[in-house]
């Protein structure tokens, strides 16, 4: 299993295009190899034509500043870069070659913003799941984001073969402060965790000008 996890920066670019970026985000998600990606920072009116374009099934989950939706989708799409996260987001994950079976969410904190892990099991009976924790300080609020996202993996996935969890973890060397899961790839705050996986390769893909993260993707293979 080839396992994707990217920031998307609110859709936006460095240095800033100046409108909107869904048809080179898209592309460059549609060209390259995975099978489940990891999303983060998504302009919520984007994971379907994002999922329409990489002929994948989608499941979605609303993070912050997403009311009122429609003026803000209608700043967003205008002028990106002068609203930035004001737009709303969301976080998506994006499956391909497999049937989405389950999807569940669970709330992390509310405060300074609303923030979620998601996740969906797939026809093999595999958990991924998606994070993007808090940045805030004081960097305990991040700590308990992660350790909280960790406990509904293993909550969802407890007799599941394998689980997954991937995204912007805020925080360098997360699988320092959870139980139960290993890190498979990932630096700087972009992970992926798992467990009942072997790493059989991984690399930071070149997405030009696109967000201010770089994706990351690792080949897994089921352990021994």
């Amino acid at each position: 299993m080839q396992v994707l996890s990217w920031n998307l920066f609110h859709g936006r670019s460095r240095p800033p295009a100046g409108r909107e970026l869904l048809a080179e985000f898209s592309g460059a998600l549609a060209g390259w190899s995975w099978d489940v990606a990891l999303l983060q920072e998504v302009p919520p009116w984007w994971p379907r034509p994002l999922a329409e374009r990489c002929r994948a099934s989608m499941r979605m989950c609303l993070t912050s500043r997403n009311e009122p939706y429609a003026p803000r989708v209608w700043l967003a799409r205008r002028w990106p870069d002068l609203v930035r996260s004001g737009g709303g987001g969301c976080n998506a994950i994006l499956v391909r070659g497999q049937a989405i079976r389950e999807h569940r969410a669970q709330r992390l904190t509310w405060l300074p913003e609303r923030r979620w892990v998601h996740g969906v099991r797939l026809a093999d009976g595999t958990w991924a799941a998606n994070l993007h924790a808090s940045k805030q300080e004081p960097r305990e609020q991040t700590v308990r984001d992660v350790r909280r996202a960790a406990a509904a993996v293993r909550a969802w996935s407890a007799g599941a073969p394998r689980a997954i969890l991937g995204g912007d973890f805020n925080l360098p060397g997360p699988e320092t402060v959870v139980d139960g899961l290993d890190r498979l790839a990932g630096g700087g705050v972009d992970y992926v965790l798992g467990r009942g996986w072997r790493r059989v390769s991984a690399q930071a893909l070149d997405a030009g000008p696109l967000s201010d993260h770089r994706p990351i993707v690792v080949t897994l293979a089921a352990a021994a």
